[in-house]
């Protein structure tokens, strides 16, 4: 049996008439930057997540470059982070000539641990003034502890962008009732790339927020700065959203909320069979119906590339995320960071793995991903 690490032909199969229709009404429009379905996907995605204002843009990760370019974020500027995630997380500090600051994560979570977040800033009351955002990150499909980060950047005045680009529709037990990921910060930050919970045929993503003056400057900074057309008030980029993708997303949003649930059926399954002592199951921090599993990552005690092997030769698609954290990158060295400084980031780096979770995968698929896995261990 072939197994992918994720099937779109699968999820294709289930909405491809609508999706060609879709296609074929942007084509036919000629209205190919901007067009309607922009504005109709973001007023969806909004109130979706349960705030005023969406802005798309052309990726997840100009999402997040856009939002750190509307607080103004200067060369020099320190950023806090995670060292353990997608690449832009922290990629796009640096690219503003800003300096990123990493936080471990949680060992359980693989969110930014917010009792180390919160000792940083007693430990360095001389450089709290230097920070000027915060960016956690809702790894894998599970939001990031936020009341006690949000508590933190409140008492020092530091925004917070959330980086939601793998947890859209996941939940938060606020202190104030549930909240949707991106809809707790000053903004928040998808990606609509296809491997996402709700993924385009292209690169997309979107900020959302609930601030109406960041929401004006999002929708400047996006085109050039530009607004009206051709006078500019400030320096942007050319971070807009395509109408096509716009248009396969809104077929799609309408499917995510099933596609998440059954995410969370086959997550139940593995948890329930996995039970083998070599393996650590994801730790559900919150509800099973809070986590969007965009990813269900194991944590292997030992043999983990072996194991990685054992499935790639039994055609069960697998993968790392992440191989090297933030702080052992090549072109972070400058940062001067070392091996050990952030233990928890490269155990996870070191010990973590992958399986299919994706929506259409069937019982017999997962049973015999078990199977073999238990067999590994076996031998």
């Amino acid at each position: 049996m072939k197994i992918p690490l994720l099937d779109l032909n699968a999820q294709l199969a289930t909405i491809r008439p609508e999706l060609k229709d879709a296609v074929s009404r942007v084509i036919e429009s000629t209205h190919y930057i901007m067009g309607p379905e922009v504005a109709d996907l973001e007023q969806k995605i909004a109130g979706y997540s349960g705030v005023k204002y969406g802005i798309g843009v052309s990726s997840g990760t100009d999402a997040l470059l856009v939002a750190l370019m509307a607080l103004d974020i200067q060369p020099g500027d320190w950023v806090i982070t995670t060292p353990y995630s997608f690449f832009a997380t922290a990629g796009v500090v640096s690219r503003l000539k800003a300096v990123p600051v990493f936080i471990d994560i949680d060992p359980e979570t693989y969110n930014i641990d917010p009792l180390k977040l919160r000792d940083w800033f007693g430990q360095n009351p001389d450089k709290v003034n230097k920070v000027k955002a915060i960016i956690p990150v809702h790894l894998y499909g599970q939001c990031a502890d936020m009341d006690p980060i949000l508590e933190t950047a409140d008492r020092y005045g530091i925004p917070v962008i959330e980086d939601a680009a793998q947890a859209i529709g996941s939940q938060y037990p606020s202190k104030t009732g549930i909240k949707r990921a991106g809809s707790m910060g000053t903004m928040g930050c998808f990606s609509f790339f296809p491997s996402k919970n709700l993924g385009g045929i292209g690169d997309g993503g979107m900020v959302i927020t609930n601030d109406s003056a960041l929401a004006e400057k999002l929708v400047k900074l996006r085109n050039h700065g530009s607004y009206p057309k051709y006078f500019h008030s400030m320096i942007g980029g050319n971070f807009r959203l395509d109408t096509i993708q716009a248009a396969v997303l809104l077929i799609k949003l309408p499917h995510l909320e099933s596609w998440s649930r059954a995410r969370q059926v086959h997550a139940t399954h593995y948890d329930t069979h996995l039970n083998i002592p070599e393996l650590k199951i994801p730790k559900v921090a919150y509800r099973r119906e809070s986590h969007i599993y965009n990813q269900y990552i194991l944590s292997v005690a030992d043999k983990r590339d072996e194991l990685r092997k054992w499935l790639s030769e039994n055609q069960i698609g697998n993968e790392v995320y992440y191989p090297v954290p933030f702080h052992l990158q090549e072109c972070f060295k400058d940062l001067g960071y070392g091996k050990g400084d952030f233990p928890n980031s490269e155990y996870a780096a070191e010990h973590t793995i992958a399986l299919p979770v994706y929506p259409e995968l069937t019982m017999e698929m997962q049973d015999y991903v078990v199977e073999k896995i238990k067999a590994f261990y076996k031998a």
